[in-house]
């Protein structure tokens, strides 16, 4: 076997020959101006279905985007057979720069992020009051990842009729979050559809929350009837709702009202990517008392500047526990 040392002449290395001619690679890629845009509304084992103009796609993504993945809600670029017939594909060769993005990790431990939806305006965060029971911890999970994410938080009661609301309202009165309380009868007469909906006009949402809570039953009264999905029941000997809903789904309201996504049922929601100086921006009468924080500051800490700022009477102490509650629950599971 040859061997070559440091000095090594090019000219001396052999190549060997190809039928098509050697192409010297390059880095410059196809700009595809004319491309059109699109939205992604699903995605399945690598098949994104687009909505491009008033039709609907099937693409993949293209090999020049390398690892970078489209997600739902994502603004795409497409080339190829865009006329949404069966059996055609186009692809997707660019990935607009997005707006804000919803993340999870599987646990607190997992480094690896999973995008749940991107370009969303607003999380709604559906629990039911019992029927499974709420899951407080789970909640400020997914309003952590909702201020992290740059999404405007939305808390969805549901089951009124089994459970009073206001316990639940009373531990979340300090962020100042918009609410809705729906009941099941709310749901089978269309109340519900219309309280909720006073919240989604002209945005994206998307609706997360754990199994059972009628997270998908609420975007089926929001949707057209031929666009609905199946549900199912609660288990009535482990309290926990069946995962009805296996992959993200963007759907549009009635009326050009807006967007709603509909998302698997989660059972947990790992924080591992989250950064508390993202979280501490949804708290803009707290933020300005950062700036007296040690470097990289948890803000749960004893030289921490926002105890002072507080004292000082620059923003409610409601507000400062209820900000350190949500940055403490990342690292506590979920049952804690």
């Amino acid at each position: 076997m040859r061997r070559y040392g440091k000095h090594t002449d090019e000219d001396d290395i052999r190549t060997r020959p190809s039928r098509r001619g050697n192409r010297p690679r390059t880095h410059l890629r196809p700009k595809h101006e004319d491309a059109s845009e699109g939205l992604v509304l699903t995605v399945d084992r690598g098949r994104l279905t687009c909505l491009v103009g008033d039709r609907v796609v099937v693409a993949m993504k293209a090999r020049e985007l390398g690892r970078k993945a489209a997600v739902v809600g994502d603004r795409v670029a497409l080339v190829g057979d865009l006329s949404g017939r069966k059996d055609t594909l186009a692809r997707i060769v660019r990935i607009e720069e997005r707006t804000s993005v919803l993340r999870r990790t599987a646990d607190d431990d997992d480094p690896y992020e999973r995008v749940v939806v991107a370009n969303a305006d607003q999380l709604a965060v559906v629990t039911a009051l019992a029927d499974p029971e709420p899951r407080p911890r789970l909640i400020d999970r997914c309003l952590v990842a909702a201020f992290d994410g740059g999404l405007t938080p939305l808390l969805v009661m549901t089951k009124s009729d089994l459970a009073p609301p206001e316990q639940l309202l009373e531990l979340y009165g300090a962020l100042d979050i918009p609410h809705v309380v729906t009941s099941r009868e709310g749901l089978a007469n269309g109340e519900a559809a219309d309280l909720v909906r006073e919240h989604l006009d002209g945005k994206v949402t998307a609706f997360v929350g754990h199994s059972g809570v009628g997270k998908t039953t609420l975007v089926n009264a929001l949707v057209a009837e031929d666009r609905r999905r199946s549900t199912g029941r609660v288990n009535a000997v482990t309290g926990r709702g069946r995962h009805t809903t296996t992959s993200a789904l963007a759907l549009p309201l009635p009326d050009g009202g807006g967007w709603v996504v509909d998302t698997p049922g989660v059972r947990s929601f790992g924080l591992a990517h989250v950064d508390p100086s993202r979280v501490i921006h949804a708290f803009p009468d707290l933020e300005p008392g950062t700036a007296g924080c040690p470097r990289a500051c948890g803000h749960d800490e004893p030289d921490c500047a926002l105890d002072a700022w507080v004292t000082e009477g620059h923003a409610d102490p409601a507000r400062l526990y209820s900000l350190r509650r949500l940055l403490a629950t990342r690292e506590r599971k979920e049952g804690d």
